[in-house]
């Protein structure tokens, strides 16, 4: 019996949002956008479910007039994607 994948991190998109962040650990949302290929709505629900999970924090600011948007991975978000790394290899027997 193999151990459950997380749902959370089994859609597309946000394992691509949580590979990004854990080799940079924060990322402007411009850039994930950019890296992803996403829409700027599917993105953004897609990092609210993250944030929601407590697996990024997301920061709100302003350059100059602009808004910016920060995601950085927390704690819980990395260990979350190591243990979804573990289960994959497990089905792939790695």
């Amino acid at each position: 019996m193999f151990p459950a994948l997380d749902p959370l991190l089994h859609s597309e998109l946000r394992l691509a949002v949580m590979s990004l962040l854990v080799s940079s650990e924060e990322a402007e949302f411009p850039y994930i956008k950019e890296q992803t290929g996403a829409t700027a709505g599917n993105l953004s629900v897609q990092i609210d479910k993250l944030s929601a999970a407590g697996y990024i924090e997301v920061e709100k600011t302003f350059k100059g007039k602009r808004p910016c948007t920060v995601c950085r991975i927390t704690p819980t978000g990395l260990n979350a994607f190591e243990d979804y790394v573990k289960v994959v290899k497990s089905y792939l027997h790695l």
